[in-house]
């Protein structure tokens, strides 16, 4: 589903954000991506939706060569990537129904189907009771259902969070972390990048270790399970 190989990017000569990085996801697979801040986990994810392109590598999802693509095609890349905002870069003037709605309408789907579609997935969230609200009347937990509402909305092949659970408390985390498997158990390949230890020990996936543009060390699950055990 993810393949990345050899993938180097750098934002100037002497500034080197990832170094010859190759990774591969499979189909239906959950995997964090974890270390230091500035370590290049969401420049890795940009990556991944076509936000940047490496300076030299392949990045390969769903068969395609993104780093190859034509700006004309990335949006019809980003139809099966679900993203996730670390800042969720809601609408704060629309109502929660209208932020999770755009995805839909972009896609150009009808009004009726749109509005079973978004109240259903508000449900799954525990959000319907909000759906006329303004995004900045929300607390922070509420508005990330909402981004996640957003991306998942239209059951993407993949979905992409960037430090989910940040200024969460741990009730709101679990809900999060349990949405994610949710959408990971109907399918979805989900990877998450976070320093969150907690979330990544109460997860038990695969984790994939990045510092200073580098991956440092790959944990699969069957190892982060025995660990937690100990």
């Amino acid at each position: 589903m993810i393949q990345l190989h050899n993938v180097s990017l750098a934002y100037q000569k002497d500034a080197t954000a990832l170094n010859a990085i190759d990774l591969r996801i499979e189909k239906g697979e959950f995997v964090f991506l974890t270390g230091p801040s500035g370590a290049g986990k969401t420049t890795l994810l940009r990556l991944l939706y076509g936000a940047l392109t490496p300076t030299s590598g392949q990045v390969l999802i769903d068969g395609q060569n993104v780093s190859r693509m034509p700006a004309s095609q990335i949006p019809h890349l980003r139809r099966m990537v679900g993203v996730v905002f670390q800042d969720f870069k809601l609408l704060s003037n629309r109502t929660v129904f209208e932020n999770v709605a755009i995805t839909l309408e972009v896609l150009g789907w009808g009004r009726v189907d749109i509005g079973k579609k978004v109240m259903h997935t508000l449900r799954q969230m525990g959000m319907e009771s909000k759906i006329n609200l303004t995004t900045e009347r929300l607390s922070g937990g509420e508005q990330q259902r909402v981004a996640l509402a957003r991306a998942l909305v239209n059951d993407p092949k993949i979905l992409l969070a960037d430090e989910p659970t940040g200024n969460l408390d741990d009730a709101n985390k679990n809900q999060i972390l349990n949405i994610f498997k949710e959408a990971n158990i109907r399918g979805t390949t989900v990877v998450v990048a976070t320093h969150d230890r907690r979330l990544i020990e109460h997860a038990h996936k695969r984790l994939v270790i990045l510092n200073k543009g580098e991956i440092v060390e790959q944990v699969e699950e069957e190892t982060t399970q025995a660990n937690q055990a100990q």
